[in-house]
């Protein structure tokens, strides 16, 4: 009797080398990623005397420091010489070991996980790894991604493999049409409120459902890249013909006979009917809204037609203890309308929100109208920021008086300089808002591309609908 495998299960099955008395398994790595923050696990592998073990299978990428002004001025434009350093770190590291770098002047250079997928390196089945939390990004194509620490990089680097424990499985399944103006972000951003940060704590975490596959390559990415805001070891969803289009012709993705082989294989991974999990979560997609974080984590989130919480209404004192803290930190009063706070400033970019699609929503809102607060957008990778141009967003965010920045992770943890100043608000398209994540007192409201180019708008969080034309 067969027995029924979820997609978690088929990818790490096929990847364990050997297992111990103990449990932990030693895991083949078939694609990893180091950007400029890598430089100690170089560093101790350089100590040792060891180089890279498998060249070919690792890609550096600046994106944390790059500056996403000045671009044209290469090194020049990096103010802070320690960021400066770091990037001449990696591609010295890069060149001493073989590894295919992706540097500031390179012309597929961007966002780590938004690269990865662009150029192909990313596909089904494979184990993915990354020192960087939001490598869940690229379970989006069916890959068990996940991120690392400088001492599993350095054993990955000079092994190509890692010991790890086997994590639980949790389902999450969204049936029914999102409707007008609900996003990728907001569908996360409504998981993560329902479940909490810690929710999926031990988990891999498979998105299913009607909701979910109707989403495009850039809203799966999306989900993914948050699953780790909800605690979860990595977030995946099973391959189908949108992923198998999205693939084909990618630089990296197999060709000709190979494509034929890969695709029969990518084909058996999706999880058989009646395959267990350890959780079991489910919500309705046409009941969701756009969503808003009104504190300073990503669970405290709530649709933008509703009002800032009194923090006597959670049932744990941890959590009544917190929302006093994040009201205190962004300045809110229980029982505001959450479209009459204030925005001061606007970002859209990063992993999670930088891609062409989420462009081409943010443009949507922005034709025809004018910011009335700073507010810029940096494309999440060289190639989107020419797509973009090609089909002229820029020219549409230009005339709205909107920054048009190069590629790069910018405001989204403001390590290049992209800060916002204290005491003032940004909505922003990242994934984190945590105290000073943007800057040393800044405030981050996180919300979806189009929902942040309605701020831009309006100076103030607005129900993007009101502006699309939709109903609320």
């Amino acid at each position: 009797m067969t027995i029924a495998r979820t997609l978690f299960d088929k990818i790490w099955d096929r990847h364990v080398i050997m297992t111990r008395p103990e449990g932990d398994a030693l895991i083949h790595i078939d694609r990893n990623f180091v950007h400029e923050g890598s430089f100690h696990a170089f560093g101790a592998l350089a100590k040792e005397g060891r180089q890279v073990r498998k060249p070919r299978q690792n890609f550096a990428i600046a994106d944390h420091y790059v500056p996403t002004l000045g671009r044209e001025q290469g090194l020049a434009a990096v103010a802070d010489p320690d960021a400066r350093h770091m990037i001449e770190l990696l591609e010295s590291h890069a060149k001493h070991n073989g590894m295919k770098h992706f540097g500031m002047a390179d012309p597929q250079q961007g966002i780590v996980h938004v690269v990865g997928p662009e150029l192909g390196i990313t596909q089904p089945g494979l184990t993915i790894t990354c020192g960087d939390s939001h490598t869940s990004t690229h379970g989006a194509l069916g890959a068990y991604a996940f991120g690392i620490g400088a001492s599993q990089l350095k054993q990955i680097l000079a092994t190509q493999c890692l010991w790890l424990k086997r994590p639980k499985t949790m389902r999450i399944t969204i049936d029914g049409a999102l409707g007008a103006g609900v996003s990728g972000k907001d569908v996360v951003l409504a998981i993560i409120a329902r479940i909490g940060t810690a929710g999926a704590s031990g988990h891999v975490i498979e998105f299913a459902g009607s909701a979910i596959r109707a989403l495009s390559i850039a809203g799966r990415l999306t989900v993914c890249n948050m699953a780790i805001e909800a605690g979860a070891r990595a977030g995946l969803i099973a391959p189908d013909d949108t992923v198998y289009e999205y693939l084909t012709g990618r630089p990296y993705a197999p060709q000709g006979a190979e494509w034929e082989q890969a695709l029969l294989e990518w084909q058996q991974l999706p999880t058989d009917p009646g395959a267990r999990f350890d959780q079991e979560v489910h919500l309705d997609g046409s009941q969701l809204q756009p969503m808003v974080t009104w504190g300073t984590s990503p669970e405290e989130a709530l649709a933008v037609t509703a009002t800032v919480p009194d923090p006597a209404c959670f049932g744990e004192a941890n959590q009544r203890a917190h929302a006093q803290q994040a009201l205190a930190y962004m300045d809110l009063q229980p029982g505001m309308p959450l479209t009459a706070i204030p925005i001061d400033y606007a970002f859209i970019g990063s992993c999670t929100n930088g891609r062409i699609e989420d462009l081409r929503a943010a443009a949507e809102v922005l034709r025809g109208r004018t910011t009335v607060i700073p507010a810029w957008i940096s494309p999440g990778s060289t190639p989107i920021k020419r797509q973009a141009e090609a089909e002229g967003l820029d020219q549409i965010f230009l005339a709205a008086g909107v920054e048009w920045r190069a590629s790069g992770c910018s405001s989204c943890c403001a390590m290049n300089g992209d800060l916002i100043p204290a005491g003032a608000r940004c909505a922003s398209t990242a994934n984190r808002n945590f105290e000073g994540r943007q800057g040393q007192g800044a405030r981050t409201h996180l919300m979806s591309p189009a929902m942040a180019a309605a701020a831009m708008i309006t100076g103030h969080i607005t129900d993007v609908r009101t502006l699309l034309g939709a109903s609320a």
